[in-house]
């Protein structure tokens, strides 16, 4: 879970500088480029939880059922 917390605190700072630059009257393609490097900042950390969560997902030795194909299919499309 390192990894994902890496990229969401990168994220973090990255929609703090947006705020900033709003708060400032940055121009506007500046502010939507920076807007787009959060957004994939976000979709990342997300893609990275659902991928190192497949294997609970699909099931595990833990005893707790597995996601029918129709949630975890739901899971992704939420992010996507």
């Amino acid at each position: 879970m390192k990894p994902v917390l890496n990229r969401l605190r990168r994220a973090q700072g990255q929609l703090a500088a947006v705020i900033a630059m709003v708060e400032s009257g940055q121009e506007c393609e500046e502010v939507v480029t920076q807007l787009a490097a959060v957004s994939k900042a976000l979709d990342r950390a997300g893609f990275k939880i659902v991928a190192s969560g497949m294997r609970q997902c699909l099931g595990d030795d833990s005893g707790t059922p597995p996601m029918t194909q129709e949630k975890l299919e739901k899971l992704f499309l939420t992010l996507a």
